[in-house]
């Protein structure tokens, strides 16, 4: 699953996203509320996890104005603020789900499942992706091309899963050290040259066709 978490308090967020990336699913995390609106609105997540008390925007109006824009994601809301009343006040503005302060993670993780596992519009979920011949499983955890297993480390998997997923478009760097490193500052390093150098021997070595590009002065692009 896709998570977006909006929180502010940096301890608190650095302890939701890595109790959502250990269990599995990919986080990225805002620590505002206008900024949040924005990443809701302009990527397509599985669920949302705000909190309420948020600089520039709180996480009500936030969600509201996500609902009233159109937005479908499914959310939940993390707050101290835990009496009925704010419980009530929260599912109304559009939240599916509330959760309050101080939380197991196992409830975290366990929600936020929950929430993706609704089907938004009737649609299931997405749990395969293809580019050409290229074919990678969600669920199994498995990649192949041209019926050919493809054995990649969990880094690798993550990277050609975001590169699938934009599949035609070019990434940059920066779009990758925040997506798939969930670095938000360039660490000065070769990582992504290094792991992209490995992804595409992995995909394209044995192949005719190469369909890991590297895009001059801009990024990198998979497609058929």
């Amino acid at each position: 699953m896709r998570v977006l978490v909006i929180e502010d308090d940096l301890e608190h967020a650095d302890f939701i996203e890595k109790v959502l990336c250990e269990a599995g699913h990919d986080v990225e995390t805002v620590e505002d509320g206008d900024s949040g609106l924005v990443r809701a609105r302009e990527d397509s997540f599985d669920a949302l996890v705000v909190d309420r008390m948020l600089p520039r925007k709180p996480g009500l109006q936030l969600v509201e104005e996500f609902r009233n824009g159109g937005g479908t994601t499914p959310a939940l809301f993390l707050s101290a603020l835990s009496d009925v009343n704010n419980r009530v006040e929260g599912l109304k503005v559009g939240a599916d789900d509330y959760l309050a302060k101080p939380f197991a993670p196992e409830e975290l993780v366990a929600r936020v499942e929950a929430l993706g596992r609704r089907q938004i519009q009737g649609e299931p979920p997405v749990t395969k992706l293809k580019v050409g011949e290229l074919e990678m499983d969600l669920l199994a955890r498995k990649v192949t091309r041209a019926d050919q297993r493809i054995d990649l480390q969990p880094r690798e998997f993550k990277l050609l899963e975001f590169l699938m997923r934009h599949a035609g478009q070019t990434v940059t760097r920066t779009m990758l050290l925040e997506k798939v490193w969930n670095y938000h500052f360039d660490p000065q390093t070769n990582v992504i040259d290094v792991h992209i150098s490995r992804l595409r021997a992995k995909i394209d070595k044995e192949f005719d066709q190469q369909l890991l590009q590297t895009v001059r002065g801009a990024g990198y692009c998979l497609q058929a």
